[in-house]
């Protein structure tokens, strides 16, 4: 039984992190005794959902058997983690079992916050209403973009911070691309709304972006927070930020709205004696150690670190979690050894991709510093549709060391030059 159970390391969450840092460890101590919490069967890689909204790739392709994932060393447990007791090293499943351990690492990842848009719930899948952020929902948007033959079509960004913060605008690119090859772009007005006040949080990157809406004649409707949906209707209301102490409402109607949902700290980490006051597990940005228990790590999406949440930070974060764990082990000092990379495919074409690659403070850190990153590519797009993928399930989640090194030396002369 799980309250029997008491393991070197435990990992709570089974996703890219928490798969990663399991196999990983056993790839560098085999002994060790891990166990994993994770109530779900189905694992999806969730990059690929952006083009599986844009019609070029299949549910079935992102998604694998967890227990096919899993080091068969892992002790599994599928339950869902539900209070933590740090002081004692222990953790209460939902089922009241305890499991303890010696070294806790935490990785949940986000939830999704549908509730926070009014009628929002009642109406996606249906009426237009879709969203790439759910795999029972991104089939539907690629249904409503072919179907779609003119009419408004509305792309929304909620608040940050969101896990892969350029997918809201990736989709409009896609979908707007479809319509000009279909030779219909000129009777559709395609419109972001976006909480923010700008295409993306890194000018350098962002003034490139202004490029491609300008090209598909998008316009942009910055410091929009989608607050309401009337599905039957095809009504969207805004609340607008005009100045840092006024709001008004604007109601905006649709023929089709792809929706980016509110995103926070999973309520059962917010709640916790891991949790920083913003909700996040309050971790040092640079070691992953937690700022309080010393044996706790966190990484991924549940953090305070102050990344891009993406797939490619926990692709960096993992084997300093892994490599800091050991170190702690021997009593040996921790290595700072997280610069907050993170990479964002925007895939601005059918067939192109911007590659955005970033660290902490929004410095431009390509990996292959030759290639300007503000230029579109088939190559990029070929990584979307192949090589990400297959570096995803054949070398991440297996636990190979896969350090690409991405070059910060550049970041100067490709800031200046922009």
């Amino acid at each position: 039984m799980a309250n029997e159970q008491h393991h070197d390391i435990l990992i709570v969450g089974g996703g890219a992190a928490g798969v990663t840092v399991a196999n990983t460890l056993l790839r560098k101590q085999s002994k060790l005794k891990i166990g994993l919490i994770e109530p779900s069967e189905k694992h999806y890689y969730q990059p690929g959902f952006t083009i599986i909204g844009g019609g070029e790739y299949t549910l079935a392709k992102t998604t694998k058997n967890e227990a096919d994932l899993i080091n068969p060393k892992v002790i599994w447990i599928k339950d869902y983690a539900e209070t933590f007791q740090p002081e004692n090293n222990s953790v209460t499943l939902r089922s009241g079992d305890k499991v303890t351990y010696d070294y806790l690492v935490v990785c949940p990842g986000l939830q999704l916050d549908w509730d926070k848009i009014k009628g929002l719930k009642e109406t996606l899948g249906k009426n237009g209403v879709c969203s790439n952020y759910s795999a029972e929902t991104v089939e539907y948007t690629w249904e409503c973009i072919k179907s779609l033959e003119s009419g408004t079509a509305l792309f929304t960004q909620p608040p940050m911070p969101i896990k892969c913060a350029g997918a809201p605008q990736k989709i409009m690119y896609l979908a707007a691309d479809r319509f000009r090859k279909k030779k219909i772009l000129d009777k559709f007005s395609v419109q972001f709304c976006n909480a923010g006040p700008a295409m993306f949080g890194i000018p350098f990157f962002a003034k490139a972006l202004d490029k491609i809406v300008a090209k598909y004649g998008i316009q942009t409707n910055f410091k929009h927070n989608l607050v309401e949906i009337d599905g039957p209707a095809k009504k969207a209301t805004f609340e607008v930020a005009e100045s840092d102490d006024k709001k008004t409402k604007v109601t905006i109607e649709f023929d089709m709205i792809h929706v980016t949902p509110p995103q926070s700290a999973p309520d059962f980490i917010k709640k916790s004696p891991l949790a920083a006051d913003s909700g996040w597990v309050d971790v040092n940005q640079f070691t992953l150690q937690h700022n309080k228990f010393s044996n706790v790590f966190g990484l991924g999406d549940a953090t305070t670190t102050p990344n891009a949440k993406t797939a490619a930070a926990v692709r960096k974060q993992a084997p300093v979690v892994v490599k800091n764990i050991l170190k702690l082990m021997k009593q040996a000092d921790l290595v700072e050894g997280y610069d907050g990379y993170g990479s964002c495919p925007l895939t601005t074409s059918i067939g192109k991709v911007m590659l955005a690659e970033f660290a902490y403070g929004g410095k431009v850190t390509p990996s292959f510093p030759v290639l300007d990153p503000r230029v579109p590519r088939w190559i990029w797009w070929w990584g979307k549709k192949v090589g990400f993928p297959w570096l995803y399930w054949a070398w991440m989640l297996k636990g190979y060391t896969l350090d690409i090194p991405h070059k910060e030396s550049y970041a100067k002369r490709f800031t200046e030059e922009s």
